[in-house]
Parts: structure tokens; sequence; C-alpha cells
């Protein structure tokens, strides 16, 4: 697409906000102008706009995705989305550590175990972890707290943990993200933690660096867009 702006400023809308590119709103897909709820979120998305060159993909917008999403496809699909989204807890990468290696399942225990208990604390959850791939059935008390605490979340936090969960795998390292204990970039690397350490005996493989800057990258701009999205 071609840029066809010279700027892209932040207007107040009654009690929202919205972007205007050269006095147009922006729009979403059924016609309406894009109004968020927040100045700083509108101010996000606005700098990306201004950022864009004169040729552009979708991509180069992602506050605006996520802003999009949180509009038309969360509320249409707020509870499939929240039951898909519990569903990753039920069966979380934290809960299952290598089998064949046990240097690197004594790294994954340092490193998740810590997620775990936060997750109890926070949550008031406990999850059974074990060694290799075979599922384990967690309870259902487990599933309960987190559709509860799922459905505590707004449309905005639901849009952005839609990215971050099935980017690590992991419900619990996404609301840790989510709730400004972990830091994007520390969460991959626990998500990737078995990767990483494959790759220190024998060596990088450029296509899985590139997948994971790719993650990371979709999980920093998600986790910034729920922080823009705080009251």
């Amino acid at each position: 697409m071609k840029r066809f702006w010279a700027k892209a400023e932040v207007a107040p809308d009654g009690e929202k906000f919205i972007v205007r590119l050269d006095e147009r709103p922006v729009k979403l897909p059924n016609g309406k102008p894009l109004a968020v709820p927040l100045q700083m979120l509108a101010e996000g998305i606005a700098a990306e706009w201004a950022a864009v060159g004169q040729n552009f993909r979708p991509d180069d917008l992602p506050l605006t995705r996520l802003a999009t999403t949180a509009q038309e496809r969360v509320p249409a699909h707020r509870s499939g989305i929240i039951v898909q989204v519990a569903g990753y807890g039920m069966n979380d990468l934290l809960c299952y550590r290598a089998a064949s290696e046990p240097a690197l399942a004594l790294q994954e225990a340092a490193a998740w175990q810590p997620w775990l208990d936060w997750a109890q604390r926070e949550l008031g959850t406990t999850l059974q972890s074990t060694t290799g791939i075979v599922p384990i059935t967690q309870s259902p008390a487990a599933y309960e707290a987190f559709i509860r605490h799922l459905s505590g979340m707004d449309a905005y936090q639901l849009a952005g943990l839609g990215v971050i969960v099935p980017a690590l795998g992991s419900l619990l390292l996404a609301l840790a993200v989510a709730a400004g204990a972990l830091a994007p970039d520390a969460a991959c690397e626990c998500a990737h933690l078995g990767e990483l350490w494959q790759e220190a005996r024998w060596g990088t493989d450029a296509e899985a660096v590139a997948r994971r800057r790719g993650i990371a990258e979709d999980v920093a701009v998600s986790a910034r867009f729920m922080i823009l999205c705080r009251p």
C-alpha cells in the first residue's frame, strides 16, 4: 500500500480518541472510525501511522491491528477466545520438562518453576509438571481459575493475550508479561529454552533464529499494546 497522508494526529471524539490522517479518521473494516478509550493508545497508533514509509504493509501497523481485533473480533467471539486461551494453560509449556536431557531439565526447572509458583500466588491454582510429552490431566480447579481470571480482562487485554499466548505456547508466561512481572524478551527466552540449549551445543540455525526474532517482535509489540491500554 502507498502512503497518502502527510500528518497523523490524535483528536478527541466524545469520551474516546480517534487518529486522523490529514483530517480523515483511521477506519475499521466496517467503515466506522477507530475510536479508542485511552489517549496513550491513540498516540501510539498515530505514531505508527506517522512512521511508515511511502510503501507499507498492514504488518507495519501492529497497534492498529490489535485495536481493530479488540473492537471487532473479541466482542463477537469473547467466550470462545477465553476458552481457547485457557486451554493453553491446561497444556502449558512450563509443565513439560525434557525427558532425555537431564541437564536441560534442570535448566527448565530453574527457569520455569518460579512462574508456576507465581501463578499459584496470583491465580490461586497449582499445575502439575512432568518429564516428556505425555499430556497431564490438570485439575478442573485450574481450568476454572484460568476462566475466571481471563473473564475479568477487557477486550484490549484479550486481544494482546491472543497474540502472546500462542507465540510463547504458555498461558502462564503470557499472564506474567501482561501483569508486568516478566519482560517480553525474558519470556521469549523462557519459552525457547530448549532450542537455545540445543543451539549452544550444536550451533545456530538461521531459520530458527529468524523465527524466534519474529516471535519476539510480536510479543514485544503486544505487551506494549497492553501497557498502552492500562487506565
